[in-house]
């Protein structure tokens, strides 16, 4: 599944996780830290919308 941050695009995919903010592949979106921000824009999880694939 990939999540895109509604303020910025950037995209979470939890195939990948994101090794730059210390998250394993594998990791769901549910599973990520509920002060999780975006990095590149600073929104918080509220601010994602789930991407159809």
């Amino acid at each position: 599944m990939r999540y895109v941050c509604d303020a910025c695009g950037w995209i979470y995919d939890e195939r990948l996780g994101d090794a730059d903010l210390g998250i394993a592949p594998g990791t769901k979106f549910e599973e990520l830290p509920e002060d999780f921000e975006c990095p590149l824009c600073a929104v918080g999880k509220e601010m994602f919308s789930e991407v159809e694939e």
